[in-house]
């Protein structure tokens, strides 16, 4: 948060409570902050002092403690019998990382997404599909459940392919649908393949998660393409963490963070506070899931610091959304390249159906390639052009000559989850 307005003062102070009551909770029964903590004085005088002070909490950390103490780890605020539900990270990273919640960590978190629906517009009356298989993540089940409470009729898409899932959207005249960016432009795909006529879906909202691609203007200008007279509405959250962010309502491109369940920073390199319009990791302290809690916890997300958003948001906003993952940001010959602006200009490209990203780190001077896959019924020669096509796109924004290659149809990889484009060599 930036700025000194009264309605940032009470965010701030609901913040300092939040955190002074979560440690007095935590701190008796929970033996991995307890440890990590010993020796501070917990005794929290302000939200400046919390940062200066306090440790920050890594994905590692909580790693080789569930390997040490397996199989859930130490980081449990109750006895184990308290917990009722399990979840576990994707582990596109690392291990994948299991959680615990108990079913007051779960309610607190299931109002955090009924706060991104309202935002989104959605409520009671509304019809919402799920495009994913229920898998192990947290994500779509705690939105099933929020979409549940608002008195919303909510559809699963598990266990159904690409053409069964459109079928039920369609024919379910579904006014809402969640999934990622990607798996959204694979339903397109996919419709344009098997004849599906979009324009007769009843989808007002798509709501997006997963992957940068809900904040990427490109990415948005395509989907709204694919998607005629459907408001494209971006979110993030993680499993370690419950849903972090929504898309502000009057300015796309922006992520408001849920201030009054987190305590958001983002950091440099050195693991300072980052400056007004720079780019740096976010970091998160979650103010009110006291069974598995996580204090000044490293995402690994990529966000740029924003100043107070224009419509009058009290808490962080995050202009640009999600930039992509610090461990994906790579530096090519002295230029900082970013996953969401390689996106950007891909979708600028409506011939291109798919793409992935190569990164050569063998070399002396680090090299970026790309495979593309055209959409289908792209006429000849339009496909031949499109790779000198593409990489003057890329020259012209990155200042880099990157090689570019078609791919055959159907040859690159689609995903229903995260998708996985960037590989390193």
């Amino acid at each position: 948060m930036t700025g000194d307005s009264p309605a940032r003062e009470a965010m701030a102070a609901h913040q300092l409570a939040q955190l002074r009551q979560l440690l007095g909770v935590i701190l008796p029964g929970n033996a991995f902050y307890r440890n990590k903590l010993a020796g501070i004085n917990t005794v929290v005088a302000s939200l400046e002092d919390f940062s200066a002070r306090f440790p920050f909490t890594t994905k590692q950390e909580l790693t080789d403690d569930q390997r040490s103490h397996p199989p859930f780890g130490s980081n449990l605020t109750y006895p184990l019998a308290s917990y009722t539900r399990y979840h576990q990270t994707s582990g596109t990273t690392s291990t994948p990382l299991r959680w615990l919640d108990t079913p007051e960590s779960w309610a607190w978190m299931a109002e955090g997404w009924k706060q991104v629906y309202r935002a989104a517009g959605v409520g009671g009356g509304d019809r919402v599909y799920f495009a994913f298989s229920f898998g192990p993540f947290i994500g779509f089940w705690m939105a099933f459940e929020a979409a549940q409470q608002l008195g919303c009729l909510c559809i699963p898409g598990g266990g159904l392919s690409t053409p069964g899932r459109l079928r039920g959207i369609v024919e379910n005249k579904a006014t809402v649908l969640c999934c990622t960016p990607s798996y959204a432009a694979h339903l397109a795909e996919t419709a344009a393949r098997e004849n599906f006529d979009l324009t007769a879906a009843a989808v007002r909202v798509m709501i997006v998660a997963g992957e940068p691609g809900g904040s990427v203007p490109g990415t948005r200008r395509r989907l709204h393409e694919l998607w005629p007279g459907t408001r494209i509405f971006d979110h993030h959250g993680m499993t370690e963490t419950g849903p972090v962010s929504h898309e502000c309502p009057v300015q796309p491109g922006t992520l408001h963070v849920l201030d009054r369940a987190y305590l958001a920073e983002v950091i440099d390199a050195d693991g300072k506070a980052a400056g007004a319009g720079e780019v740096g990791e976010l970091v998160l302290t979650v103010l009110g899931r006291t069974g598995s809690p996580l204090l000044r916890y490293r995402t690994g997300d990529l966000a740029r610091v924003g100043c107070a958003c224009a419509c009058g948001w009290p808490g962080t906003a995050l202009p640009g959304g999600l930039l992509g993952r610090a461990d994906e940001m790579v530096i090519v010959r002295g230029v900082n390249v970013y996953p969401s602006a390689v996106e950007d200009v891909l979708r600028g490209f409506s011939e291109i159906a798919e793409y992935q990203v190569e990164v050569d780190r063998s070399r002396h001077l680090m090299e970026l390639s790309l495979r593309l896959e055209a959409v289908a019924g792209c006429a000849a020669a339009a496909e031949q052009a499109l790779p000198g096509r593409v990489q003057n796109a890329l020259h012209s924004v990155f200042n880099l000559r990157v090689p570019v290659a078609l791919a055959p149809a159907g040859s690159l990889p689609r995903f229903e989850m995260k998708a996985k484009r960037w590989t390193f060599v």
